[in-house]
């Protein structure tokens, strides 16, 4: 081991994989969202319905990162050709994930919010009142999603 390996090691170091953290993620929130879930739930009707929204951007593309490689070699590792992405925007009720509805869109923005929440309506057409818990992406908090929600009569 080289010497700034020992030194490492000594000092309480570790050679790791760095941990992802959502940049705007709030701990201090989540027991404030849980409480407030667990009254909706609580308080739903036999017709009432929570739901779940989000998108997803699918790419296909190889990531590389670091390995271990002997002195004075490479190691090839074949790519994917292109940065094809998908755009996916759907909804899920927690115990029911078979019934997951989903559209595929060219690009997630205020309109195709809006076109999905229409989606959903039509989906579930038969029930009383259709919550909505979405996250903080500025698409979810337009005008426009704001005004097509109260005409649907879905609350956020």
């Amino acid at each position: 081991m080289s010497g700034i390996n020992k030194w490492m090691h000594k000092n309480g170091f570790s050679y790791k994989k760095p941990q992802g953290v959502p940049r705007k993620a709030d701990a201090a929130k989540q027991p404030s969202f849980i409480k407030d879930y667990e009254a909706l739930k609580a308080s739903a009707g036999k017709d009432d319905l929570n739901l779940f929204m989000d998108a997803v951007h699918l790419t296909q593309a190889t990531k590389l990162s670091c390995s271990w490689i002997r002195r004075g070699n490479d190691k090839p590792v074949f790519t994917t050709a292109s940065r094809t992405r998908m755009n996916v925007v759907g909804c899920i009720q927690l115990g029911r994930l078979s019934e997951t509805l989903a559209k595929s869109y060219d690009t997630v923005n205020t309109e195709t919010i809006t076109d999905f929440l229409g989606l959903i309506k039509t989906k579930y057409q038969g029930k009383k009142k259709i919550h909505l818990i979405l996250d903080g992406a500025g698409y979810h908090k337009t005008a426009d999603v704001q005004a097509r929600t109260e005409e649907l009569g879905i609350i956020l």
